[in-house]
């Protein structure tokens, strides 16, 4: 990699009122072939079903028409031709912000009607120089589109929102027109000047919780928030399974050793060898946070070690059904989760030696060899959650 930072991206939502369904819908993909992130934030018209549906549809094509390096006038175009129109007000109506970030080169932000994508530079905010261009189709005529491109840096941040944020306390005595673009980045700066390394997730949901407070903790529209974060990677080792040649045994230890982040040890095995290898010992515990798996041990530099496939298989599954509202619990399989939600660049490495105990046809079917299982889990890092992941066999 030619870049010498991880973006990290992380976004809240709140519904409007009492609506179990929200009207903006967020949407972002790693193109790792291209070594590009793509994110797309779309509000949709009304609230509920409809304007979800319109959000999803907008935000679906925004993402697809930006992958494939459209021009900003023709992504905009397709879209607006595409949207259904609403039978009352007869216009078709979902506002979108494209951000499209090439890790190497350039990154690009496009806008129809969404507030302003806040760009900051540490704490100081960076003046965006937007280019605008107004659609002349029959169409839509008129309509004006915004784009602007800079050259990202480390701790650079984009803040992108729907208008519930900057609309939030239309009408209060502190905010009779709305929270207002300029109040809402003094508040941004303010909170990273408190804590420089807030993430994107925590300084997302900061923003959201005080909309939320200004509209007196009853949304009056749609509201989400999505950040964008250039920073220095935070890396994990993850290892399972014993090498394949006992010869191995001490390369799997020195890896260990000399890996600079978090270190996972995921069976017992495992554990035995790395401990023996390098003349460290396991402490047990009685610990049954999880009544569905063994407790954790511990080992001196490392940082979880656990027993192997069982745990395996439910951090799958938790990832699989992971919500925005998730808090990890204190089982062996949270505490994995939580560290590799916490990552960026997560390096696997599985053992290849068969363990006979897995392939005995007494065990419940869905009781994977651990190839399997830890791909899946490899392949939800990916794709849910836009993390780093290399594997490795030895």
């Amino acid at each position: 990699m030619e870049h010498n930072f991880y973006v990290e991206v992380g976004y809240q939502q709140k519904n409007h009122g009492k609506e179990r369904i929200c009207g903006d819908v967020f949407r972002s993909q790693r193109i790792k072939e291209e070594n590009r992130i793509i994110a797309v934030l779309s509000d949709g018209l009304g609230h509920g079903v409809k304007a979800n549906i319109l959000a999803t549809l907008t935000a679906s094509m925004a993402l697809n028409f930006t992958r494939e390096h459209k021009d900003v006038a023709r992504i905009s175009e397709i879209i607006m031709n595409t949207l259904p129109v609403c039978s009352q007000r007869k216009i078709s109506y979902s506002t979108f912000t494209a951000v499209d970030i090439e890790m190497d080169a350039r990154t690009s932000i496009l806008e129809y009607d969404n507030p302003e994508a806040f760009l900051l530079r540490g704490d100081e905010p960076v003046p965006a120089e937007w280019n605008r261009l107004v659609l002349n189709s029959e169409k839509n005529m008129g309509k004006e589109i915004r784009n602007c491109y800079f050259k990202p840096r480390k701790e650079d941040r984009i803040v992108i929102c729907s208008d519930g944020i900057t609309q939030s306390g239309m009408g209060s005595r502190k905010y009779p027109f709305g929270w207002g673009w300029e109040n809402v980045q003094d508040y941004i700066v303010q909170l990273i000047r408190q804590q420089p390394d807030i993430s994107a997730h925590k300084l997302a949901g900061k923003i959201l919780n005080t909309a939320f407070k200004n509209d007196n903790y009853n949304a009056l529209d749609d509201t989400s928030c999505a950040v964008l974060y250039f920073r220095e990677p935070r890396k994990l080792l993850l290892c399972s399974g014993p090498p394949f040649e006992d010869e191995n045994d001490m390369k799997l230890a020195s890896i260990v050793e000399e890996f600079q982040g978090k270190k996972i040890l995921s069976g017992g095995t495992t554990g035995d060898i790395v401990a023996r290898e390098l003349k460290r010992e396991i402490r047990d515990t009685f610990e049954f946070n999880d009544p569905d798996l063994p407790p954790l041990s511990y080992m001196d530099g490392i940082d979880l070690l656990t027993e192997g496939i069982l745990t395996l298989s439910k951090v799958s599954k938790i990832l699989n059904e992971h919500k925005q509202n998730y808090v990890p619990g204190k089982g062996p399989a949270d505490q994995i989760v939580r560290l590799l939600l916490e990552s960026d660049e997560i390096r696997i490495i599985i053992g290849t030696r068969i363990n006979v105990a897995h392939q005995d046809p007494n065990l419940p079917v869905e009781l994977e060899i651990r190839r399997t299982v830890i791909k899946r889990i490899a392949r939800k890092l990916e794709e849910k959650f836009l993390k780093e992941v290399t594997i490795e066999y030895i």
